[in-house]
């Protein structure tokens, strides 16, 4: 019923609203025409508010609330998030669990361990940008720099030379000296790579015992003739019960972290 009423109000109220007397008349040179004949006034007030400076006031705030929207993902690719939440990914997929720990759940623990390994960082920025600039002893640019300093002092620490020199040819720029002269634009996707990179060793290492298992109760089952049953039925128990046993998590967090604060 609400569907219909809203289709009534779309199709028939509103164009006669906009067209007045045209709208359900033979049209005479008063009323007739359609909405298209109406003209349309259009009018610049050039001494105005709209003046040169309130534009370029409005421009910078309008790139500010772009360049914010998009902070949440830099500092997800530019921090630990990365390999985090893709190891403990392998783990739950490791273990033939679908769902158990839940999306969000996993994405809260990669958070909040992302916020311990990251707090020497932070706090370095804190120290050298932040609370300068808030007692107005630097610029905002100063500030700037000083905080990015820090990120890529951290980002070129576990970034792979190779990985580094892949990103320099493809920005087709001339070698730098230093790991340092390596532009921010070069550093960032060269710092993911390698993030996915090791990602995905710790994950091969971590799926390697709970393939075994998954291997011998196959062959016990074929052996015995159960062919019918899956064998993740029987070999999913036998993996948690692993997991358990050699205190997993605590293993798998504890590695996360060595592997940045090492």
């Amino acid at each position: 019923m609400k569907l219909l009423l809203m289709a009534f109000v779309a199709v028939v109220v509103v164009p006669a609203a906009l067209c007045g007397p045209a709208f359900g008349e033979s049209g005479g040179e008063e009323g007739g025409g359609n909405l298209l004949d109406f003209p349309v006034k259009l009018s610049v007030n050039a001494e105005g508010t709209q003046d040169a400076k309130e534009t370029a006031g409005t421009i910078k705030v309008l790139l500010f609330f772009t360049v914010l929207s998009l902070v949440p993902a830099l500092l997800l690719t530019m921090t630990s998030f990365t390999r985090i939440i893709i190891v403990l990914s392998f783990v739950r997929r490791a273990l033939s669990l679908q769902n158990l720990p839940p999306n969000q759940l996993l994405i809260g623990i990669s958070l909040f361990m992302t916020a311990f390994v990251m707090a020497p960082v932070f706090g370095r920025i804190n120290k050298l940008a932040i609370e300068p600039y808030m007692r107005e002893e630097i610029s905002q640019r100063e500030a700037f720099d000083a905080g990015l300093k820090c990120m890529r002092e951290f980002m070129l620490r576990h970034t792979r030379e190779k990985d580094l020199g892949l990103f320099v040819s493809m920005a087709g720029i001339e070698p730098p000296e230093t790991p340092e002269d390596v532009p921010t634009h070069v550093l960032v996707p060269a710092f993911a790579t390698s993030e996915l990179k090791t990602a995905f060793q710790m994950g091969f290492v971590i799926f390697l015992p709970f393939l075994v298992i998954d291997m011998v109760v196959s062959c016990v089952l074929t052996s015995m003739g159960m062919f019918m049953l899956p064998p993740v039925i029987i070999s999913v128990p036998f993996k948690i019960l692993l997991f358990v046993l050699v205190d997993g998590w605590n293993l798998v967090i504890k590695s996360l972290a060595a592997g940045f604060l090492g």
